[in-house]
């Protein structure tokens, strides 16, 4: 175990300097890897998605989950996630006490965040922010849908576009005061490609670590995962989807599908008196 703690750790700090030397575009959903761009100023996301992460502790899974994500001010984006789930332990004895009970489904953590991007993007420097956020213990901690008290994830990204590429990554920590779960890091890399206007397909390493004797991830471990992003005739609709299996530490598979959709209107800031808005003709890139 002391080995793949550390190679978790080695793998989280390479993935650290590769982002903050040169590379590095946006992320977040259908990806574990997430990006500091906030949405634009006056613009909205919508998400209506599932989720699968299962581990031989326990299988959990979120669905139907609602995302929402507001540019409230300029270079800052207030988030919030509403989400039914499953807990599934899956009675190994080799695991137990852990991931031993009965299947269980209703309201889990509800998550709130605020994305700040404090360094934007020019042609010779990457886009830099936070994504600071708070789970709220919305969830029943006796049924196994939530931890019971607030939790905070506190990462960094950095991001950059190279004309069809993208690139994205960081790390960050994870504090959570319950017992029998542990404060970890994570991190992750990704890289995405613009293949043609309705579709984009992409693929990220990411790594985290034990995340406590109560949790399904009770080891560290580093999944590949690989997906895209289908864009619809609708302006602003796409299709989300992921899959990903671990390559290092505990056996552990992702899964995400879901329905993105943005819409907002851009204000012409050139022409104050004028004061009228422009409907955007670009939706908001994932």
């Amino acid at each position: 175990m002391k080995c793949t703690a550390r190679l978790s750790q080695r793998t989280l700090c390479l993935l650290l300097i590769l982002t903050a030397t040169k590379l590095c575009a946006q992320a977040g959903p259908p990806f574990q890897t997430d990006d500091p761009t906030p949405v634009d100023l006056g613009h909205y996301e919508a998400y209506v998605f599932g989720t699968a992460d299962g581990t031989p502790v326990e299988m959990d899974s979120t669905g139907p989950a609602f995302e929402f994500n507001w540019g409230a001010i300029p270079n800052i984006q207030l988030h919030a996630i509403f989400p039914f789930g499953v807990a599934a332990p899956l009675n190994h004895p080799v695991y137990a006490p852990a991931g031993s009970g009965p299947t269980t489904f209703g309201v889990t953590d509800m998550e709130l965040g605020i994305k700040y991007g404090f360094i934007k993007q020019t042609r010779h420097r990457p886009q830099i922010g936070s994504f600071t956020m708070f789970e709220i213990p919305t969830g029943n901690y006796s049924r196994g849908l939530g931890i019971g008290k607030v939790w905070y994830k506190l990462p960094l990204w950095a991001e950059k576009e190279f004309g069809p590429w993208s690139l994205v990554g960081g790390m960050g920590y994870t504090v959570v005061p319950q017992t029998d779960y542990s404060n970890f890091l994570y991190g992750g890399f990704l890289a995405k490609r613009e293949l043609s206007k309705k579709l984009e397909l992409a693929a990220e390493v990411f790594s985290h670590g034990a995340e406590g004797a109560a949790a399904p991830q009770s080891q560290a471990s580093t999944l590949i995962d690989a997906g895209g992003y289908y864009h619809f005739n609708s302006p602003g609709l796409q299709l989300l989807f992921a899959y990903g299996h671990s390559v290092a530490g505990q056996t552990e598979n992702y899964a995400y599908l879901g329905l993105f959709k943005t819409w907002g209107k851009d204000r012409d800031t050139k022409d104050k008196a004028a004061g009228d808005a422009l409907q955007s003709t670009q939706p908001h890139k994932n």
